[in-house]
């Protein structure tokens, strides 16, 4: 696998019904941050949302790797 491969992740967030779990409250009120090629800049997006939303316990962001859901048998993170 090239350094270069694209490596789909979606970074969203929202009001979860559990800060311990990621059941969201209101699939309606999914915040989508937006789509990434690699983990890194999905991880960047994903720690600006989630630092501004530190002091809300209900509020979660999640990376979701979506390559890994279209193409299982790729390795990468």
């Amino acid at each position: 696998m090239s350094d270069d491969q694209q490596l789909l992740h979606l970074v969203m967030g929202g009001r979860v019904t559990d800060p311990r779990s990621v059941e969201f409250q209101d699939l309606k009120d999914i915040h989508v941050v937006g789509f990434f090629p690699n983990f890194a800049e999905a991880e960047e997006a994903w720690r600006g949302w989630a630092q501004r939303t530190v002091d809300d316990a209900e509020m979660k962001y999640v990376i979701v790797h979506l390559h890994k859901l279209l193409e299982p048998s790729l390795p990468g993170k």
